[in-house]
């Protein structure tokens, strides 16, 4: 469960159609490093943190999640890219989970001069055929937001797990305001749709924090978890 849990929160993925700002001002900003810290619940009970990362050096930019609950599990996800005229490309991608005394490991190298996209999740490993736009499941989170800032998202964002590259598809909801420990933000409400029944994750990015996810929720049948941000370091207006 926990696993899933961290798989899931990690996530920010893609959205659909053409998601208009109506209503929604706020001053763009180029992608700068930041730093996001969470509290994350399980079934509205507080289960531990999770911190959002994103350095850079040159144009090599690197974005890291990591979170911990208690002393039962932690997991950290790794994610490497270049960013040119508005466009992230991938690098490479890693994630490493600890369950108790289980370890778990998935990696995805990116590797343009192979036309190759290859992962390995423990022992298996696969390979895909070659996009220039394949993202990964962190860094697909700030190509999101670099499009929300333009003003317009594509229908899809092709992301690469340990197993498939799949399209992803997300809709807009609306807008709400969210109150968090940080303070309270007027908020883009947005929903991944999913192909399982019973099974929803929303996102609220915040114009004002630079389209930062400040609460991410995720149901599945009977269960849900989320995250909720505490406090933050980087771009605002």
């Amino acid at each position: 469960m926990v696993k899933t849990v961290f798989k899931t929160l990690a996530m920010t993925t893609g959205l659909s159609g053409a998601i208009l700002l109506t209503g929604i001002s706020s001053q763009a900003f180029a992608m700068t490093p930041f730093q996001a810290n969470y509290q994350f619940s399980y079934n509205g009970k507080n289960m531990g943190s999770a911190t959002r990362t994103l350095s850079k050096s040159g144009n090599n930019w690197t974005y890291v999640f990591a979170a911990k609950a208690g002393g039962i599990a932690s997991a950290t996800e790794t994610s490497r890219f270049t960013f040119n005229n508005g466009k992230i490309g991938s690098s490479s991608f890693s994630r490493s989970s600890k369950i108790l005394v289980h370890n778990n490991t998935m990696s995805i190298n990116f590797n343009p001069s192979s036309k190759s996209i290859n992962t390995r999740k423990d022992d298996e490993k696969r390979s895909f055929a070659w996009r220039a736009d394949v993202l990964d499941e962190l860094n697909a989170e700030l190509q999101i937001r670099e499009d929300l800032k333009n003003g317009g998202l594509k229908s899809n964002y092709y992301l690469a797990d340990a197993k498939e590259v799949e399209g992803r598809k997300f809709v807009r909801q609306g807008s709400e305001t969210v109150s968090t420990k940080y303070g309270s933000f007027n908020t883009i409400k947005v929903v991944m749709k999913h192909s399982k029944p019973g099974r929803e994750t929303i996102f609220w990015l915040a114009p004002k924090l630079d389209y930062l996810p400040v609460k991410v929720s995720h149901v599945d049948k009977k269960t849900s978890y989320g995250l909720l941000l505490t406090d933050y370091k980087g771009a605002s207006n």
